[in-house]
């Protein structure tokens, strides 16, 4: 459990990605922006509503060109430095500009005889397009310093709606511990180590760990819980035969899990199975507890409420939109489902 992996919003340097919903919306607003520029220029004779037009084609030609070059090659750049990605822009646009350029001169040298010759005209763009590459460097270093501020928001937020191993837990532990001290030295040993795992784990709660390592968390509480009710939890898993590489926070089954028993096993005189299943999609996996509820625990949504809240809360820091989270009840069962994004190439197969 000490191999955790930090936040992915930790990363330095990020920039947003050019060709998704607003932010290609925002930059083709920028090109027309530019285009209105030019044509309505002080100076310049020509019919300014027929220059825009000729204009506004040749510049989004250069906005969709650049972008088409762009999107596929920055996230294969998300290891170099902020320096570097801005220099491939300037690169890009440049050699773009200069090509478009070349083509409207051919194209449109009539309209555009006030630039007298071609090598003015590409020039004028180059240097234009230089100012621009300019202002999207300026652009994205105050992304990435906003990005570092929400991150240290985030972090903040973070710790305050961290797991931890709720009290009672611990109590009815030693108190089982101590009986299985006589009974049994040797279990009773293998079960101090796991509470030690879990409480490792909840210093680290902040972390992201392995759904593999979190199943395994998750198993040493419910060990623990099975030597002081015995028979009564049963636990149903239902996993795929590979896990996939997808990360949560540490401790996210643990409390769901401790609802379960308090709220659905504690109350009850008979066993009670407490299912878990996995179920892995091609960009999803799913996650579903369910336990059983009766007249003495139907209120378990109103006191697990804030678990259940901090929980969302920190999937939501983590992930954002890419994340659901829901619970519900149906007549007598109570059910929890956690949708997480899968890392690529981590698809079961």
């Amino acid at each position: 459990m000490h191999n955790a992996v930090k936040h992915s919003y930790r990363q330095p340097y990020q920039i947003p990605s050019l060709c998704r919903g607003k932010m290609l919306f925002r930059l083709l607003i920028l090109a027309q922006a530019i285009a209105i520029l030019l044509a309505f220029s002080p100076g310049i004779s020509s019919d300014p509503w027929f220059r825009l037009g000729i204009i506004s084609l040749y510049v989004h030609w250069i906005a969709l060109l650049s972008l088409a070059v762009l999107c596929p090659l920055l996230p294969q750049m998300v290891s170099q430095s902020l320096v570097v990605r801005w220099l491939v822009i300037c690169l890009v646009l440049l050699l773009i500009t200069a090509g478009v350029s070349l083509m409207a001169w051919h194209f449109s040298a009539d309209v555009l005889i006030y630039y007298h010759s071609a090598t003015n005209f590409v020039l004028a763009n180059l240097a234009l397009a230089l100012v621009v590459s300019l202002l999207v460097g300026q652009l994205m270093l105050m992304h990435a310093e906003r990005a570092r501020l929400l991150a240290a928001q985030s972090s903040a937020e973070l710790q305050a709606f961290q797991a931890r191993i709720q009290p009672h837990f611990l109590f009815n532990s030693l108190n089982a511990l101590a009986e299985l001290v006589h009974q049994s030295p040797q279990d009773a040993e293998q079960a101090l180590l796991d509470l030690a795992d879990l409480f490792r784990a909840a210093m680290h709660a902040g972390s992201l760990l392995t759904l593999e390592q979190e199943l395994e968390l998750a198993r040493k509480y419910l060990a623990l819980e099975r030597w002081r009710l015995g028979d009564r939890l049963q636990v149903a898993w239902q996993l795929p035969a590979v896990l996939p590489a997808v990360k949560l926070p540490a401790l996210t089954l643990q409390p769901l899990l401790e609802n379960a028993v308090r709220y659905g096993v504690e109350p009850s005189l008979e066993p009670v199975t407490i299912t878990v299943e996995v179920s892995v999609g091609k960009k999803q996996l799913a996650i579903i507890l369910t336990n059983p509820l009766n007249a003495q625990n139907a209120r378990q949504r109103e006191q697990n409420g804030i678990a259940l809240q901090n929980i969302q809360a920190r999937l939501e820091l983590l992930f954002a939109d890419k994340q659901q989270f829901s619970c519900r009840q149906v007549q007598d069962t109570f059910r929890v489902k956690l949708v997480l994004p899968l890392l690529e190439g981590s698809e079961s197969p």
